[in-house]
């Protein structure tokens, strides 16, 4: 979100403007400038739009830290092993409300 503040400030746009662009307020810019709101993805498309840039959202997979099986054996070994592992944790009892992280924008 600084990333959008320098480009307002550096595009000659105040906040006021950026927010009436964007249909917000200068409030809920300042809040997620400052980290105390997170934008949907929508939100944050519709903030950089209203900068004149477009926002490209990409994702690309995590690299693994072990060679890839060599055969359908060691996959199956794999396998075996993560479930032994998961079998081997203590399970907590699960409360009834669902509790999700906070997602963090940067």
């Amino acid at each position: 979100m600084r990333k959008l503040l320098a480009v307002a400030i550096f595009g000659f746009l105040v906040v006021d403007e950026l927010a009436r662009r964007a249909g917000t307020s200068q409030p809920v810019i300042s809040a997620y400038e400052n980290g105390r709101r997170d934008p949907t993805i929508g939100t944050l498309r519709r903030l950089v739009r209203a900068t004149g840039e477009q926002l490209v959202v990409t994702s690309r997979t995590r690299s693994s830290d072990l060679p890839p099986a060599a055969d359908l054996d060691e996959h199956a070994r794999r396998l075996l092993d993560v479930l032994s592992l998961a079998d081997a944790v203590p399970r907590r009892p699960r409360s009834r409300t669902l509790r999700a992280p906070r997602l963090v924008s940067s």
